[in-house]
């Protein structure tokens, strides 16, 4: 597969991730008690753990033949 095709179909695949880790972490929020340092922590981890699922998709993209 082309070098340039590779970078396309991993940035779709970024952005589809990212709905659906979007629409996830508002779902599980739904389920903790409500308080803003739960809010806090369970954003703060949710939005900088997405990028650990993502790295092997971006390497894949970036890899030569």
């Amino acid at each position: 597969m082309p070098a340039r095709l590779r970078r396309l179909v991993a940035a779709f695949g970024v952005l589809a991730f990212l709905a659906f880790w979007v629409w996830a972490l508002i779902a599980l929020r739904g389920l903790l008690p409500a308080s803003q340092w739960i809010d806090f922590l369970f954003f703060a981890v949710g939005g900088t753990a997405w990028g650990l699922p993502v790295i092997p998709l971006l390497k894949w993209a970036e890899r030569g033949r």
